[in-house]
């Protein structure tokens, strides 16, 4: 499905950053759906879950998954804050910044980055993936622990927000608005 998506986008010749759906289970077994009516079926039956619709939504509503559930083909997104999918992108898209690493704020700052630099970002609409549980990481444990580790990463935040608007000049306020406004 990914191949023939990005033969069809022509994703070597454009920026865009193909949003794969996320979903989640409670279970530790599951059979992997092999279609999307069976992945809704399981959605509807209680199964599974968007992800982290429970704990963080904001992480994953832009990707809008009742527009999802009807789809047929690929369909743009705008970018939000806090937004933090899961995407295919061609290898010479902006890398990862490596300030972030641990938890937080690394698949946040990858999109914000890919948005300033104008990609499209396009919903698959037959593609999905489903996260399984698993114990916490020791990241997010620090994180949940450690206002040292928060504070931390607020101050990564702000540089990060002071390079984009270096690189991207005015384009990049909406970013540091929206940020400011949470």
């Amino acid at each position: 499905h990914y191949r023939n998506s990005i033969q069809q986008l022509e994703l070597p010749q454009r920026k865009a950053a193909l949003i794969v759906p996320a979903f989640e289970t409670l279970h530790y077994r599951l059979t992997f759906p092999k279609s999307k009516a069976e992945l809704l079926s399981m959605l509807d039956m209680g199964s599974l879950y968007t992800f982290r619709y429970h704990v963080w939504p904001k992480g994953h509503a832009p990707t809008d998954y009742a527009k999802w559930r009807t789809a047929t083909v690929p369909y743009r997104v705008a970018w939000q804050p806090d937004f933090e999918p899961y995407v295919v992108v061609r290898r010479d898209c902006p890398k990862y910044d490596q300030r972030f690493v641990g938890f937080g704020w690394n698949k946040v700052s990858h999109i914000m980055e890919l948005d300033a630099q104008e990609y499209e970002l396009l919903v698959l609409p037959n593609a999905f993936m489903i996260h399984m549980p698993h114990a916490p990481s020791f990241d997010i444990s620090k994180f949940r622990l450690s206002a040292g580790y928060r504070g931390c990463l607020q101050t990564l935040r702000e540089e990060f927000h002071q390079d984009l608007s270096r690189r991207y000049g005015a384009a990049a306020l909406k970013y540091l608005t929206a940020e400011r406004s949470l």
